[in-house]
């Protein structure tokens, strides 16, 4: 089949560009852009048909297929050259079935999709493989660029130097100074990136890396380039695809830039239209309420956005008060039924600590987002016979600092009454053993 794929305009102006070609906005009205495909020849293929090929893919090691995304590749980037992906066979993140949380809050099914077991430990690489397998194929072919440049407030930067590092590609990463956790900083860093600390916050870093790749020499891989979202939106096509290509209820994802709202919508649509799936699962999007610029557009019925001065969140990846991705994440919204919660800093550390006790080892971006369903549920919102996925979108292991902290209650306006710090005591026997039994008591 010849099945394509190229730019156009998010805003509808009727304005489109070749894949290859160095554009972030529209030319003629500064509107985003979004990857189209041609979806006439996808549609000679059925539905059973096209699930009886992603099945099969799954897990392949045949290049590029055995990758989450790749094993969608005709969905995703159809004119690629094989040879010119950049796979690291990212995706297939566990589908964990929270089954004591469940339980604990008297749904029908829950379930965590565990994008952080990822290669570098969060859901930014679905979208890098693929944006940076687009630049090594323009670079291939000749187009002049030197670099790839992102603004992070950490995961998205170490995503893009790790898949520029095993393309050989040069990488820049602009993080705010001292606002991400050590092992978002040196991840970058071991990768052999260009690592700049800028004195400001996330968006003032995203200005600076929009100024610096004015010139097309450096390519910029923020959100605000679709690319990333074409790979990112296979999160919800393989949610359904591991419950056996049934949709659940709700999905409740954590927002920051908002491209991964619209990159999940965006996936579910495209399911539809094909014919994979026969209804659609509201999304709720959750964010922490020291950066809920989104949250404040939902409570007013979404007819005015006003940005905000992002202030401290333990959720420092979403920590962004002028989402670029803003308009699409509403238009998703609107198609999905979406609800848009928030979470305090407290209730972002309990939520964690409370997920953290049933097995998991949750990023406060997941606490946000547990927060979320949380209060949801408690408010009736999200109903007790719901199935209901969770979207995790880092590793805890990226946020140790912020786990330790909660667990020595040293995190500033926390509490930790879930703390479980080590217990100090000499080594006697039976002292131990007095330890143990109160322990077992308590936890009864």
């Amino acid at each position: 089949m010849n099945y394509k794929a190229h730019f156009t305009c998010a805003e509808g102006c009727g304005e489109h560009y070749e894949l290859d070609e160095v554009v972030y906005t529209c030319k003629k009205c500064g509107g985003l852009l979004e990857v189209t495909h041609d979806m006439a020849p996808l549609k000679k293929t059925s539905a059973k048909k096209w699930k009886e090929l992603f099945d099969e893919r799954m897990r392949t090691t045949v290049y590029p297929y055995g990758s989450g995304v790749w094993g969608k590749k005709e969905w995703v980037l159809p004119n690629i050259d094989n040879e010119n992906v950049v796979s690291m066979f990212e995706g297939h993140s566990n589908l964990f079935w929270a089954k004591r949380l469940e339980k604990d809050l008297g749904l029908k099914e829950l379930w965590i999709k565990q994008c952080g077991t990822s290669h570098t430990g969060s859901f930014k690489d679905l979208g890098m493989t693929v944006l940076v397998s687009q630049v090594n194929e323009m670079i291939k072919k000749g187009v002049p660029l030197s670099a790839v440049a992102c603004a992070s407030t950490g995961d998205t930067s170490a995503a893009l130097a790790a898949y520029c590092a095993f393309a050989d590609i040069p990488a820049i990463v602009f993080l705010p100074r001292n606002k991400i956790s050590t092992a978002q900083l040196v991840q970058p860093i071991a990768n052999n990136a260009i690592v700049l600390a800028l004195d400001t916050d996330f968006d003032g870093c995203m200005k600076i890396v929009q100024e610096v790749t004015k010139d097309n020499r450096i390519y910029l891989a923020n959100s605000m380039n679709s690319l990333r979202i074409e790979g990112q939106k296979t999160v919800g096509i393989e949610i359904i695809q591991q419950l056996d290509w049934v949709v659940p209820d709700t999905i409740i994802i954590p927002g920051g830039n908002l491209g991964n709202v619209s990159a999940l919508g965006k996936g579910l649509l495209m399911m539809e239209e094909l014919g994979l799936i026969n209804k659609r699962p509201r999304i709720v999007v959750a964010q922490a309420h020291n950066a809920n610029p989104l949250y404040r557009a939902y409570k007013n019925g979404f007819k005015d956005f006003e940005p905000v001065a992002a202030q401290t969140t333990l959720a420092s990846a979403i920590q962004i008060g002028n989402p670029v991705s803003y308009r699409k994440a509403v238009k998703m919204l609107k198609e999905f039924n979406g609800v848009v919660e928030e979470a305090t800093e407290e209730a972002i550390a309990e939520a964690s600590a409370r997920a953290d006790r049933t097995g998991l080892f949750s990023c406060p971006h997941t606490g946000v987002a547990m927060a979320a369903l949380f209060k949801l549920v408690e408010q009736k919102v999200i109903g007790k016979d719901e199935r209901v996925v969770v979207i995790s979108t880092a590793h805890g292991l990226k946020f140790t600092e912020f786990k330790v902290g909660y667990h020595e209650s040293k995190l500033p306006g926390i509490a930790s009454r879930l703390a479980n710090p080590p217990v100090e005591l000499p080594a006697d026997a039976n002292a131990v053993r007095t330890v143990i039994d109160r322990e077992i008591a308590r936890r009864k």
